[in-house]
């Protein structure tokens, strides 16, 4: 009865696969080669064996004629922004725009930093809508992108709303697409007459349940990390040795670099016997980190304030950040070497990868220190 069953689920996804690539007629998008291949020679970094490999497949199914529905699967860290920063630079060149979904807004803002510094010498036109964002700056917004004076937009789930509309929608990139459910795939991709679809996903998924989750997409995986990347530690440890762990910390910090202590609740509950975010931030700063910069950052925060917070620890003007896992997505200080799980047993494999995925991302040796006490 299980083999039906997933035999049934694997003949419908192939059926969706081949009506996709045999019978909707996709975009075949056209530009310079040469500008593309000056913008890559002019990065900063060269990219690796695996991004090329994978890009090279992304560039083969925009110019097909048939819709793109490729997934990029890769470790933190491995690149897979920049192969979708090309991507809608090539959609951009070729007289189309661009949408770039992201789970959370500080990912958003992140994103949106990353492509102008990516895009600074382009004129292109660049912007980020989300949820919170005054209404009138929004409806400004809105009106520009349906007038295709928007080449590139950068949303969170702002961009599922009705009345967003696109000129000429040629790709969408969905990040973390674990974080986004079929329904909500289908609602952006509406928003256009069959783009092109690039989804990434840092979460790793063994090959043959990738084919039954994502059976309706090809998969290229990054299966390597940009040069100089050190492997990230991991320990797990039990909370009676949770002072040593803060020792670790301060010796950490002491030759520069920064840390992160994650919670899984915000606030103190009587239900739970978990450990909290605001009640650890007093303890730490009174207490075992003493004397350091420490700053507290969750979701029930407002957005003004989240972006201070995350601001000063980018900059290296905190120390370390006691956070909830909102930080969990796109949040990249390569200065940052330790992360701490508090109650590890709390998150799920996903959560704990990519939390992980916050710190090894600069040329130090990193670690993850998950504290539990699993029954």
């Amino acid at each position: 009865m299980v083999f039906d069953e997933l035999f049934f689920i694997n003949m419908g996804l192939k059926l969706i696969k081949m009506e996709t690539q045999q019978e909707i007629k996709g975009i075949r998008l056209d530009w310079d080669k040469k500008l593309i291949d000056t913008f890559i020679a002019e990065l900063p970094f060269k990219l690796t064996s695996a991004q090329t490999r994978v890009m090279n497949e992304i560039f083969s199914d925009m110019q097909s004629g048939r819709v793109m529905n490729r997934l990029i699967q890769g470790d933190v860290g491995s690149g897979k922004t920049i192969l979708a920063a090309i991507a809608l630079y090539c959609t951009v060149e070729s007289g189309y725009q661009g949408a770039f979904m992201v789970p959370t807004e500080i990912l958003a803002k992140q994103h949106l930093n990353s492509f102008k510094k990516f895009f600074g010498k382009k004129a292109l036109s660049i912007e980020y809508i989300t949820g919170s964002m005054p209404q009138g700056e929004k409806i400004g917004l809105k009106q520009r992108l349906k007038d295709g004076e928007i080449d590139i937009v950068i949303g969170t789930h702002a961009l599922l709303q009705e009345d967003i509309e696109f000129k000429r929608l040629g790709l969408v990139v969905t990040d973390e697409q674990h974080r986004f459910g079929v329904r909500q795939r289908a609602t952006i991709l509406s928003k256009g007459e069959n783009p092109h679809i690039l989804v990434m996903s840092a979460t790793p998924i063994p090959r043959t349940l990738s084919l039954i989750l994502y059976g309706d997409l090809d998969i290229s995986i990054i299966d390597e990390l940009p040069p100089g990347r050190k492997p990230i530690k991991t320990y797990h440890v039990p909370s009676s040795i949770r002072d040593r762990v803060y020792r670790f910390i301060r010796k950490q910090v002491a030759e520069g670099r920064q840390a992160y202590v994650v919670c899984p609740l915000i606030e103190e509950s009587d239900k739970m016997d978990l450990m909290a975010a605001t009640e650890l931030f007093t303890k730490l700063k009174n207490g075992p980190l003493r004397g350091l910069d420490i700053d507290l950052l969750h979701g029930k925060m407002k957005s003004v304030e989240k972006e201070r917070v995350m601001h000063r620890f980018a900059n290296g003007d905190t120390q370390v950040l006691v956070s909830t896992t909102v930080i969990e997505v796109g949040v990249d200080v390569s200065n940052a070497t330790v992360m701490v799980i508090e109650n590890a047993e709390r998150f799920g494999l996903a959560q704990l990868h990519q939390l992980r995925g916050r710190v090894g991302r600069g040329k130090h040796q990193s670690y993850c220190i998950l504290i539990a006490d699993p029954v």
